[in-house]
This record gives C-alpha cells, sequence and structure tokens, in this order.
C-alpha cells in the first residue's frame, strides 16, 4: 500500500564532529565485544565527554530545525529491529552494538530505549504495531533500521510532529523530523574486494545479495566490491546471486551453496546473517563478513568482515538533539566519520594484502581516489560517469542499478 509521499531527499551528508581512537585497518576505533572477544569497530568513547557536557550546560529550547530540544534525561529512544537484540552477529547486532555504544557515551539508563524486536520489514501491520508501541510507552526519538519501514516511518513522523524520526538505508525525509542515515559502506566494500581478488584460486567469487540491481544499496556494493576485486585480479569474476530478502536464513544457506557449487571459493555477502561464512567454512574456502565481526564465528573462513560502526551516528544524532544542534538534515558518513570500515585481516589473507588495502585506504581518506571515478562500463557494455569526474552522493545512494563489467548475476535456485 502506498503512502504519502513525504519530500523526498537523496542522502545529504550531515556534517559531524565524531572522534575515535585508533585501528587495524580503516576506523579509527576498535574496542572488544565483551560477551564474544571479537575485533568490532565501535566508538565506545565517542561523544562521552561531549555528551556530559551537553547534560550540564544551558541549550536553547528550540533548534535550527524548529522543534523543541529533549533534555538527557527525558530522552526515550525508541528503536525497530528486524532481527534479534540478542543476535550475536549480522545486521541487528551491529546495530545493537552502535545503540549500547551510545547509551555509555551518552550516560543513558537502560529504561531509556526501548526495543521492538523481529519486526518484519514486509509486514505493514506489525510496523504499525511497533511504531504505536513506541508511541505509547513514550518515546521521542525513533530509529528505525530498516528498509521496509521507510514509508509507514514517514506517515508516523507526520502524525507525530514532535518526535524524531531517524530511518535508515532508503532514501525518504522531510527535512524536520524525519531524516535518513546511511553511509559510505561502499569504501569498505572496495577494500574487501581487494582482500577477495588477492585470495581467489578459481578466480570466481560469490556474492549473496539480499535484493538485485532495483536496490542501489545492494549494488552499490556489488559493484564497488567488483571494482576492488579487478584493481588486484582483472581475471577474475563475481557472480552474484539475489535471494529477493533482507533476512531469509534458509534462502542465504542455499545460495551460499550454490555459489560454491560453481566453483567460487570466496563469498562476499550484503544479507543478514553469517550464512555464507558458514558454507564457506564447511566447504574448505574463504568468505568476507558484513555488518558486524564474523570471525569470531567462523575463524576458519572468513578472511575480513566490513562493518558498521553505528555508534558514531547514533550518539551525534542524540547529542544534537540534547544540545539543540539538530537541524533536520541527513547523515551519510563514512571512513572519515569512522562510520564504516574493515576487521583487522586474518590470517588467511594473501601475503601482500595489508599493504595493498593500505594503500587504497589512504587514497580514499585524501580524496585522491573516489571509487566510482572516471568512466565506468557496465555488464552490459554501457558506460556510466564521466572522465575526471566521480559520481556524486546522490547517484552512489539511489541510482546504480547497473552491475560492473566484472558483475555475472547467476540462478542459484
Amino acid at each position: 500500500m502506498k503512502k504519502k509521499l513525504l519530500t523526498v531527499m537523496m542522502a545529504v551528508m550531515m556534517t559531524f564532529s565524531l572522534s575515535g581512537c585508533g585501528n587495524d585497518v580503516i576506523v579509527d576505533v576498535v574496542t572488544n565485544d565483551v560477551e564474544n572477544g571479537s575485533n568490532q569497530a565501535d566508538t565506545s568513547n565517542s561523544g562521552t565527554a561531549q555528551g556530559e557536557q551537553t547534560a550540564s550546560a544551558e541549550v536553547a529550547e528550540t533548534n535550527p530545525a524548529g522543534l523543541k530540544t529533549i533534555p538527557l534525561e527525558d530522552v526515550k529512544i525508541g528503536v525497530l529491529y528486524i532481527g534479534s537484540a540478542s543476535d550475536t552477529s549480522g545486521y541487528t547486532y551491529a546495530h545493537e552494538l552502535g545503540i549500547q555504544g551510545m547509551v555509555s557515551n551518552l550516560g543513558l539508563k537502560e529504561d531509556q530505549v526501548v526495543r521492538k524486536e523481529s519486526i518484519d520489514d514486509g509486514d505493514d501491520v506489525a510496523i504499525k504495531k511497533a511504531l504505536d508501541e513506541c508511541m505509547d510507552e513514550g518515546c521521542n526519538i525513533v530509529f528505525a533500521t530498516s528498509w521496509g519501514y521507510m514509508e509507514e516511518t514517514a506517515a508516523y513522523a507526520e502524525k507525530y510532529p514532535d518526535v524524531y524520526f531517524a530511518h535508515g538505508t532508503g532514501y525518504m525525509s522531510n527535512g524536520s523530523n524525519f531524516t535518513n542515515y546511511f553511509g559510505r559502506i561502499y569504501q569498505a566494500r572496495y577494500l574487501s574486494g581487494l582482500v577477495a581478488g588477492m585470495k581467489t584460486k578459481s578466480n570466481l567469487i560469490g556474492y549473496v545479495s539480499a535484493m538485485g540491481s532495483d536496490n542501489s544499496e545492494c549494488t552499490g556494493g556489488i559493484d564497488a566490491f567488483a571494482m576492488g576485486v579487478e584493481e588486484v585480479n582483472p581475471d577474475a569474476k563475481v557472480l552474484v546471486a539475489v535471494t529477493n530478502s533482507w533476512f531469509s536464513p534458509d534462502d542465504e544457506q542455499a545460495a551460499s551453496d550454490a555459489l560454491i557449487g560453481k566453483d567460487c571459493d570466496v563469498l562476499a555477502q550484503h544479507v543478514d546473517t553469517t550464512a555464507p561464512q558458514i558454507a564457506s567454512e564447511e566447504n574448505g574456502t574463504w568468505a568476507i563478513g558484513y555488518n558486524s565481526d564474523m570471525s569470531k564465528e567462523t575463524p576458519d573462513a572468513t578472511l575480513t568482515s566490513v562493518i558498521w560502526n553505528w555508534s558514531a551516528y547514533y550518539t551525534s544524532y542524540v547529542n544534537s538533539i540534547v544540545n539543540a544542534t539538530y537541524d533536520g538534515s541527513n547523515y551519510y558518513g563514512g571512513m572519515d566519520e569512522s562510520l564504516v570500515g574493515l576487521t583487522g585481516l586474518s590470517s588467511l589473507c594473501e601475503d601482500g594484502t595489508q599493504e595493498k588495502v593500505n594503500e587504497m585506504q589512504q587514497k580514499i581518506l585524501s580524496g585522491e581516489f573516489g571509487v566510482f571515478d572516471g568512466e565506468i562500463l557496465t555488464n552490459d557494455g554501457t558506460v556510466i560517469g564521466e572522465e575526471g569526474k566521480t559520481l556524486d552522493d546522490a547517484t552512489i545512494t539511489g541510482k546504480i542499478n547497473w552491475y560492473y563489467h566484472n558483475v555475472e548475476v547467476v540462478d542459484w535456485k
């Protein structure tokens, strides 16, 4: 069912001042996940001093967006998860780490966070029920973390103009109480392509994707990964298996097995579970994890993981509401903001991989290389982009509906 569309704004960079401390590969912060002992990027101290300052400083009653400021002690946050907050890997796990980091950074109490778990993002009734419960429980800030929550969240932002709503992934926003947040995950995807391209022996690399070319989030990541593969291995191909679901453990497992059956000896993924990692370990091949550090589940297969450090965003967003600097802008961070990165490379990686990753990482950080640079040849012979230019954020987030020339979508069922 189509909802009344709010003003659509493609993700625009919101400038935040985020800090971090030291890292293996990309982001400037690495902490240990206490429960699992994993090497997971996070800004557990980022924003703490800022949060303490906010709590004691005089702030304006309204912010640049014209919304009321919320004192720290009155903040009540609702979070919609497609999985369980108790997950130990994958998409929801990465967001939960971010929420936990934000709570710690700002000194919030646990009862200031309401979690709505296992909300199917294709079920409008379930989404509305979760949002209604957040409103009934007094939430004044809501994070909707999955793509399919977008239109319902947009409608609730219109219905509750005094509540702050932020939607992860997607593209809708209204410039006021409904914003969009995502990031330059393609930067880390490109670097992980270097890792995969140097490791493969068969020159066939599999990629399990939740959605097809109609979804720019998935497709842009695949293309960036494929570009990284080609940088170090022009002979390699990337075979993509699409599950058509953001969360489908059985299909993710079947697609992974099918790709390995087609002689792919490295698997990458844009799906929520560890299925590609497990399939790789069971078959004696290798994999690139996503969302969080997946090496703790599959140490004999995972080469590295492309990760999100969501606490960098969550901390800054809530703090902007508390200190009256919130302006209704969308957020689109990257490696510079410590939002995305890679975990440390495992000993399974080929010699020289770290050096190549470091080289290209530095080029991205310096602005010398933007990944989607110049003329780009697609797999149908079309040329995208222009010499001497790089694709802008709006194009990368919403208009990449093509595959790079070394990518092939395969029938896996």
